[in-house]
């Protein structure tokens, strides 16, 4: 069994409970991630987290090294991510403090991110209709479900650019377009975790509302916090139980998704390319 890692958003910087944690510094072909990784076990098992802002949430949204953070989970041995995010509703029946699985994700951050491994001599196209791994989303779902908690299943996330929040003409367009919530990291972890053949799933707390909503007109950081904090037990109950429940082997296809991906004829991908993706394109080199 691979390690299962999580990435924490706004309010997760760190998981309980760990044993034998160790902090490792990693520098990747694509720069520095977002911090150091925290090693450690918990209920028996090999755990890495990395906080995607960085301790202290020091980091933008459109400033977060995402190839380097999924490049050092890769390195470390991650074979499932879980994402625990921030997000807000776009929909009345999701409600401030629930929490949301998303299937879906549609792009809105005008590629100010880089959100591929690929380019520098070599290409790959990764099959993306079903962004997450559909065997870790059910997993989450029945966790959540056996703790009580209010989660839901299924929905899109919408991923826009930020770090502003949404007009009230663009929250209603997105609400016109059938999203369900909104968020400004997601995507970018998403794309990048399917060519490393690592499964990902989003955690996705619900703090607001958004603007269209008459009670959440103005978005404030203070709300998204309070909401968020109250929710951040839940949270970490839900982590505790996915990592307890976790089985050995991975029973979908996030493992093979670069088995016919790569376009470029081995012998024509530079040698610096090939030494810098070996973690992830060398078993089919």
């Amino acid at each position: 069994m691979g390690k299962i890692g999580f990435i924490g958003g706004s309010g997760l910087y760190k998981i309980d409970g760990l044993t034998g944690v160790q902090e490792i510094e990693i520098e990747t072909p694509f720069g520095s991630p977002s911090d150091k990784f925290i090693t450690g076990q918990l209920e028996g098992k090999e755990i890495v987290f990395l906080p995607r802002h960085g301790i202290g949430h020091r980091i933008l949204p459109s400033d977060i090294n995402y190839r380097a953070n999924i490049y050092g989970m890769k390195k470390l041995g991650v074979d499932r991510i879980i994402s625990v995010t921030a997000c807000g509703s776009l929909k009345e029946e999701l409600k401030p403090m629930d929490f949301v699985l998303p299937d879906q994700f549609v792009d809105r951050t005008n590629q100010a991110r880089q959100m591929t491994f690929f380019g520098n001599g070599v290409v790959a196209h990764i099959g993306f209709a079903h962004p997450v791994c559909r065997q870790l989303n059910a997993l989450l779902y029945e966790t959540g479900r056996g703790l009580g908690l209010s989660i839901h299943q299924g929905g899109t996330y919408l991923n826009m650019e930020g770090p502003a929040f949404s007009t009230r003409a663009e929250s209603e367009l997105y609400r016109s377009w059938g999203m369900d919530i909104i968020g400004m990291t997601n995507m970018s972890e998403a794309k990048l975790a399917r060519e490393a053949e690592i499964c990902y799933a989003t955690l996705a707390a619900v703090t607001d509302y958004d603007c269209w909503h008459s009670s959440h007109e103005t978005v404030t950081i203070e709300m998204i916090i309070q909401n968020l904090q109250n929710n951040i037990e839940n949270a970490r109950k839900m982590i505790v139980s996915i990592v307890k429940s976790m089985p050995e082997k991975r029973a979908c296809s996030c493992g093979e998704a670069l088995k016919h991906a790569i376009m470029t004829d081995k012998q024509a991908i530079p040698d610096k390319t090939k030494k810098d993706l070996d973690i992830i394109i060398g078993k089919y080199l």
